[in-house]
């Protein structure tokens, strides 16, 4: 945990920022798998870590904001529990680290709840998004399920408190990336013809846990990158692939870092996979040296789109004007989704708030129609203090290229018979973790290889 007036900082412009009533954050729980005993992995909301800190499961916080107390309603261990998990810190020692001293059982949370209802005052909460949080929610505030409707006061300055991160966010998110630095040279160095999708995954997975790290999402590792979140594991290896490895690493504070390179499992690039390789880095370079505070991350996705339009207009893939291509979307056909997102104690930051809150504003709502433009997670204006993802990408999609095709899609626009050449290419994605600072941009961690020369320096 950070010190104890970290959380009573953060509580306080929480509250402030609300001005009224009770806020209600709700921890997770442990969720069976096959029975009740049988839990997959613990993580706790992110929000609740945030603002208390605290792991455990089955925890609510209760900010009330005219009586000036901080609550966390919760259960200590019992003797037969200590039976099977042995003498641990108590609750109440956990929450003081965090500078709350009032814990109560956890069934007194219905009571406090339903006089603070009787009461007539607001009770403010966040978006549920798992099942048991909705049920409680709905006994807690005598509604149907159906009729759950959050805070929107609450979700925006949340939103808005995370989004700016704190300097020792900021020194664990890079712990996060040193270790899944690591993770991809490590997979880089060990890739041969022979080998199955698992092997690599499974060797990331060690790693990670040898540096006491989980991972921060399910590793994408395949020799199928335009497919992409691909989740199969079991294709063999072969000599002419290339290996899509985007996976990383989350610190035991729960912080996350995200970082994607596309390398040859030969010792070096073929042809075309250089050609098209070259075209997502200068993407990605001139995406990255557009960060800074006041540009809207929209725009600079739409720039690295026209960036790679012009790669693809010198292969001969594509035709006429990169602006006008942009424009009506044409390059979708290749760059199907956004170029990054915010990131923190979630690899896609705040995600369960809503993207309409977290990545973009009133004025400038997100579109939520346009093929490309609905995938983009951020496209509000930059401040110091985001930190981001550059991840820019070309993915070949068959299915998609027959479905315009046929639709003689854009044709003025697309070379359909020089993309034929290229239709079992795949995909190639370039990602990188920044900082907005007061006037500009930084790499978070150390630089992992990204040129060409660089990457096949490593396979040599």
């Amino acid at each position: 945990m950070f010190s104890a007036e970290t959380y009573q900082n953060r509580r306080k412009i929480l509250k402030k920022n609300v001005s009224s009533g009770v806020i209600l954050l709700l921890g997770n729980i442990e969720n069976p798998i096959n029975f009740e005993h049988n839990t997959y992995p613990f993580r706790q909301d992110s929000s609740f870590l945030y603002y208390v800190g605290v792991r455990e499961p089955r925890l609510a916080a209760v900010f009330d904001i005219e009586e000036n107390l901080n609550i966390v309603f919760g259960d200590e261990l019992r003797l037969e529990d200590l039976v099977w998990k042995g003498r641990q810190e108590t609750l109440r020692e956990k929450c003081s680290k965090s500078g709350i001293i009032e814990v109560r059982p956890f069934h007194l949370l219905v009571d406090y709840i339903q006089l603070v209802l009787k009461k007539n005052r607001k009770v403010h909460y966040l978006p549920p998004y798992q099942s048991h949080n909705k049920i409680l929610l709905s006994q807690l505030l005598d509604i149907p399920i159906a009729e759950i409707r959050s805070s929107v006061d609450l979700i925006e300055t949340v939103a808005a408190q995370r989004s700016v991160k704190e300097a020792q966010e900021i020194e664990e998110i890079e712990r996060a990336i040193q270790v899944s630095v690591d993770m991809h040279l490590l997979v880089m160095q060990m890739t041969k013809p022979g080998m199955k999708e698992y092997e690599l995954v499974n060797a990331i997975q060690k790693f990670a846990a040898d540096q006491c790290c989980p991972l921060a999402y399910p590793p994408i590792v395949t020799i199928h990158g335009e497919i992409l979140h691909n989740q199969y594991r079991q294709h063999t290896i072969k000599s002419g692939d290339m290996i899509l490895n985007d996976s990383g690493a989350e610190t035991a504070l729960g912080y996350a870092a995200d970082l994607t390179r596309t390398f040859p499992v030969d010792r070096s690039f073929t042809v075309q996979q250089k050609e098209i390789y070259n075209i997502v880095l200068k993407a990605f370079t001139s995406a990255r040296n557009m960060l800074q505070p006041g540009t809207r991350f929209k725009d600079v996705h739409l720039y690295a789109a026209k960036t790679l339009v012009e790669g693809l207009i010198e292969l001969g893939i594509m035709r006429g004007d990169p602006e006008e291509a942009v424009q009506n979307h044409v390059h979708t056909l290749f760059f199907q989704c956004g170029l990054g997102h915010l990131m923190g104690l979630d690899v896609h930051d705040m995600e369960d708030l809503g993207e309409q809150y977290v990545g973009y504003t009133a004025d400038e709502p997100k579109d939520t129609a346009t093929f490309g433009l609905k995938s983009l997670r951020l496209g509000k204006a930059l401040c110091p203090g985001y930190v981001v993802t550059i991840e820019p990408g070309i993915y070949i999609i068959p299915d998609l290229i027959d479905q315009w095709k046929a639709e003689k899609r854009h044709e003025s626009f697309i070379n359909y018979a020089t993309l034929e050449r290229y239709r079992n290419f795949g995909g190639i994605r370039i990602e990188d973790d920044f900082l907005i600072t007061t006037d500009s941009y930084r790499l978070l961690g150390p630089e992992l290889a990204n040129t060409v020369e660089e990457i096949e320096g490593m396979r040599s």
